[in-house]
């Protein structure tokens, strides 16, 4: 097996950022690829099959690429990056890099960080009712809270308006002490997390008191026609039907509304039907609606999170197809 060699120059500044601590990202892109690389003062030498050292090469460029734009370079960059080469996608990585959202208060940048959540993005941008379903970690409501916010701030829409069903106390949050904004406040409180990092706590208290954020259970949204605003209803897979029907014909002119859920994580009654579910059959046809499903590829937490989302995906894989074959065997008999 004849081995190519390439080079390729990472300025010194540069270098520890790409190469990671103790040269980690090197060593990720060594084993994955089977290759070798040698570091000599400001040049890379990469040692492997061609096709091996040109995708290493490749994953470099990218990487390099990205730290010139200020990234610091993860573990989970460097994962994706090797994925998206797989893929013959490589490119994109730096375009997404480019889509910034918005800044959150400490001026971090919010962008999408898999080609998963860029469509998801671009969804949003384009369609007045997406639809983003996904495992924990694939960002799934923090994008539509900083697509909100821009939207808010640029003056596309007049409100945001926040919801969730409260399952938890089966919504009868009447029965409960206190006033409403204290009663949902468990429910609600991820919401409230995105909002203040990407508001900031004074900005947000003083549109909510102007009534221009709002964050309510689901069942306070009945009765209502939402217009000019921004909606965003969150853990939707814990909806009944008849709830997800009620939330989708409140959406009035001038509105947005993004409706996220994941239907491996119901607290729903057994045996009840998941609004989330049925919409999902009864429009997935409508033109003017957008479905993005996110999967265990575009988790961007901790690494061993993707792991264990994968694992618990394949695990769920397994119960199915065990469950339909007891029920073939059983219809035989």
């Amino acid at each position: 097996m004849s081995l190519n060699e390439v080079s390729l120059r990472i300025p010194t500044e540069h270098m520890a950022n790409v190469f990671g601590q103790f040269d980690a990202n090197i060593k990720k892109i060594e084993r994955t690829l089977g290759v070798t690389v040698v570091v000599r003062d400001d040049q890379l030498k990469i040692i492997g099959t061609s096709s091996a050292a040109s995708g290493a090469q490749e994953v470099f460029e990218q990487l390099y690429e990205l730290a010139k734009r200020g990234n610091v370079i993860s573990e989970q960059n460097v994962n994706y990056a090797l994925a998206l080469l797989q893929e013959h996608k490589g490119s994109e990585m730096v375009e997404m890099d480019k889509d910034v959202i918005c800044h959150t208060i400490q001026g971090k940048p919010v962008k999408p960080k898999t080609l998963g959540q860029k469509d998801y993005v671009d969804n949003i941008r384009k369609k007045m009712i997406v639809f983003g379903m996904g495992p924990a970690g694939t960002g799934k409501t923090y994008l539509a809270m900083a697509m909100a916010i821009t939207a808010f701030k640029n003056e596309e829409v007049g409100r945001i308006i926040l919801t969730r069903p409260a399952i938890e106390a089966g919504e009868k949050l009447g029965f409960l002490p206190g006033d409403l904004q204290s009663k949902v406040d468990p429910y609600l409180r991820p919401l409230y997390d995105a909002l203040y990092q990407i508001m900031g706590a004074e900005s947000f208290q003083k549109n909510m008191e102007k009534g221009l954020i709002e964050v309510a259970p689901l069942a306070y949204m009945r009765g209502r026609t939402l217009d000019n605003a921004f909606i965003i209803l969150d853990e939707a897979q814990n909806t009944t039907p008849a709830q997800m029907k009620m939330f989708l014909t409140r959406i009035g002119f001038g509105s947005k509304a993004v409706i996220t859920g994941d239907a491996t994580q119901k607290d729903l009654a057994p045996g009840s039907k998941s609004g989330l579910d049925v919409a999902l059959r009864v429009l997935k046809n409508v033109e003017e609606i957008g479905i993005c499903k996110l999967t265990s590829k575009d988790v961007v937490r901790h690494p061993l999170v993707q792991k264990i989302v994968q694992a618990y995906d394949d695990y769920e894989s397994r119960q199915s197809s065990r469950s339909a074959r007891k029920s073939a065997r059983q219809e035989k008999k």
